[in-house]
């Protein structure tokens, strides 16, 4: 004797979701966040289509594309409705979720494809209203203010404003009820459902486990990684492989350095010291200083201790012998 038993699994989806062991017919209600990801992954490919297609005329006259932007798209968008929705039912970024649409005026127990009007429909609703959205600027630009091309452009545009602020009460709707995001699935009775029904997610103690423990430490490193200050580190580091006697200051020392800046690596415009045997350009000298009140000579390490003009009394000589 076979029994037939069934369970009952609550989701976000806005109800309760309920599965017969056995049964291929059951329709599954899909969660919301699965819904948006289904929207985000088909904005993705047409972006992606679209891109491809003009990499085959970016060696062509620019602008040639400009002005049938609106056509080409929608054409392409079409070539996807038609092996997609009009033939499965379901985007493509729904049947990378599992998730296809479901005919929600029929009242049968089992699953229901659109019917033929609905696909049409979809296909009118969706490329049509981006079609027109993209097309309208240029119908109705240079025409007289009396002509009924204004009216209508006036009344295109009140419709529009009346459609977003009803899109937006539909996905408010959505969130509470789980059902139809937008407006046009909605206004034409179709509804997002799972191709197979999802078992539970169990996710292990030891996954679980290592994930809080390695975001805990990436937030430490976020934390500690901007109290360090690197370039100091850096520049004791250096001092103590290469330490100096002294930093006294002569004419013939700062001769040499002048020709770099030791900050940036150019010849020093305004050469400024600090105190050592380097010379830096004034405004490279002064941003580290102001950023920094503990900044250190890159090359000895040194502590800003006063920021003056390099100030040298040599011949030209001295520079061309050197």
């Amino acid at each position: 004797m076979h029994n037939n038993f069934s369970f009952m699994l609550v989701d976000d989806t806005g109800g309760d979701m309920h599965f017969t062991e056995g049964s291929s017919s059951a329709v599954t209600p899909v969660l919301r966040i699965s819904q948006l990801d289904a929207f985000e992954l088909d904005t993705a490919l047409e972006q992606l289509v679209w891109s491809q297609f003009t990499q085959c005329f970016q060696h062509f006259k620019p602008g040639q594309l400009t002005h049938f932007e609106p056509e080409i798209k929608a054409f392409l968008q079409l070539l996807l409705w038609r092996f997609t929705i009009y033939s499965q039912s379901a985007t493509v970024g729904q049947s990378l979720l599992s998730i296809r649409y479901k005919n929600d005026l029929s009242q049968a127990q089992k699953y229901q494809p659109m019917s033929r009007q609905q696909k049409l429909w979809y296909a009118l609703c969706t490329i049509g209203e981006k079609w027109l959205q993209e097309r309208s600027p240029d119908l109705f630009t240079n025409r007289p203010t009396e002509s009924a091309f204004h009216k209508a452009k006036y009344l295109i545009g009140i419709i529009s404003g009346l459609t977003k602020v009803a899109s937006l009460l539909n996905f408010l709707i959505f969130l509470q009820k789980g059902r139809f995001p937008t407006l046009a699935e909605r206004f034409l009775g179709i509804r997002a459902v799972f191709s197979r029904p999802q078992g539970i997610r169990q996710v292990g103690f030891e996954y679980m486990n290592r994930e809080l423990l390695w975001h805990g430490f990436a937030e430490f490193l976020i934390f500690l990684f901007p109290l360090i200050n690197t370039r100091k580190l850096k520049s004791r580091l250096c001092s103590w492989f290469s330490p100096l006697d002294g930093f006294k200051i002569s004419d013939a020392t700062l001769a040499r350095q002048c020709r770099e800046c030791a900050l940036c690596g150019e010849w020093p415009t305004l050469p400024h010291t600090i105190g050592c045997d380097h010379v830096f350009c004034y405004y490279c000298i002064k941003s580290y200083s102001i950023s920094d009140m503990y900044f250190a000579c890159p090359k000895c390490a040194l502590e800003v201790q006063k920021v003056e003009p390099v100030k040298l009394q040599l011949e030209m000589t001295d520079f061309n012998k050197s």
